[in-house]
């Protein structure tokens, strides 16, 4: 008898969980937080490099973030619920904006020292409407052959299409960056990091037990 074809087992996956809002919540959202950003960046708040700008980092303090900030607690405590996380409080540890004018991009990085990262989508269009996710594996980089075509299983790099009102969460090590706005308008999101509130007394303990 021929063999049977070999099963594939998936090890280890890594998740990005994307949430969209309802227009009827994120358009005003999005009108409200599209104000704000334009009024502190008019205000010389922030950092700028070239046509790229960023906000400081405690937006989430800020009375115009605060039902962004319901929107995203909601979304970590569902993800926390996904993946079987016990009951423990997080905070939000830094939330800023984020506007790349035409040939902005932001290049490869990650956010240490944090459970989860995300990003929402204030306003995004044709040109300005990805991020992409790398594999944070670097042992997988020592050979690479070609290949025929690019599927789940070869590729080093995930591009995902959001659109005003998107909502990403993903884990904090997961490198990711923003290819070139190949628009004529400010790609504006606002990004965020999340860790338990008081993991060092709570959540520190090993999870082995002594020799």
């Amino acid at each position: 008898m021929p063999p049977t074809s070999p099963e594939v087992v998936r090890l280890f996956p890594t998740f990005v969980w994307q949430s969209q809002l309802e227009p009827a919540c994120y358009e005003p959202l999005n009108r409200d937080l599209l104000a704000y950003v334009e009024r502190i960046m008019g205000e010389g708040r922030g950092t700028g490099a070239g046509v790229a700008w960023q906000s400081g980092y405690a937006l989430h303090r800020e009375p115009e973030l605060a039902a962004l900030v319901n929107h995203i607690e909601a979304a970590v405590s569902d993800v926390l619920a996904f993946i079987k996380v016990v009951d423990a409080p997080f905070r939000i540890t830094g939330c800023w904006a984020n506007a790349l004018g035409p040939g902005a991009a932001h290049p490869m990085h990650s956010h240490p020292n944090n459970f989860l990262s995300g990003v929402y989508y204030v306003q995004t269009q044709e040109g300005a409407d990805t991020i992409n996710f790398h594999d944070p594996r670097p042992q997988a980089a020592v050979i690479r052959p070609p290949v025929t075509a690019l599927m789940a299983y070869n590729t080093d790099q995930v591009v995902i299409t959001v659109r005003d009102g998107a909502l990403l969460i993903f884990p904090a090590w997961l490198p990711h960056s923003v290819s070139v706005n190949a628009s004529d308008r400010l790609r504006v999101s606002v990004s965020f990091n999340v860790m338990f509130a008081s993991y060092d007394t709570t959540m520190s303990s090993p999870l082995w037990g002594e020799g």
